[in-house]
């Protein structure tokens, strides 16, 4: 599969490696490509805000980089695990990448890891993303400012 084709395809290979702070600047070029337009819509569009929220949000230790075979970097995510239930966070994938199963595939991953909790996420409000979690499953729980908090109930 040659570097350009990663992603694409019914069955899209990637691998989770463990971010480090080094990948900051990196992951963060990756976010504003993912929220940019979005962003805009609302109205919401700021670069120095975007840095302090993903600055903030950064947790190396929580972050998986989402590499294809060849280690190029496709996206990133972020997971925490509480008692009660999954967080999952800073889901962004190259502009590329998106609406070819690798979401999904990631997701599938994640929800893998701890099926007998539920899991949380916000979503921008007015985002493509949020058809792509509903059929994932995923129901409002609260309308945030610019947010909507998602829920994903306990799968068995």
């Amino acid at each position: 599969m040659s570097e350009g084709e990663e992603g694409r395809g019914a069955a899209p290979s990637f691998r989770f490696r463990a971010a480090e702070e080094a990948d900051f600047e990196r992951l963060l070029d990756l976010s504003i490509r993912a929220l940019r337009a979005d962003l805009e819509r609302l109205g919401r569009w700021d670069p120095a805000r975007r840095r302090a929220r993903m600055r903030e949000s950064f947790d190396p230790a929580a972050t998986r980089r989402i590499e294809g075979p060849s280690g190029r970097l496709l996206g990133c995510v972020t997971l925490r695990h509480h008692p009660g239930h999954t967080e999952i966070a800073n889901l962004y994938l190259e502009p590329d990448c998106q609406g070819r199963g690798l979401g999904r595939a990631v997701m599938a991953a994640l929800l893998s890891e701890r099926p007998g909790l539920p899991v949380l996420l916000e979503v921008l409000k007015e985002s493509p993303a949020l058809r792509f979690y509903a059929r994932l499953g995923f129901v409002p729980e609260r309308e945030q400012a610019f947010d909507w908090l998602l829920r994903l109930p306990p799968r068995a």
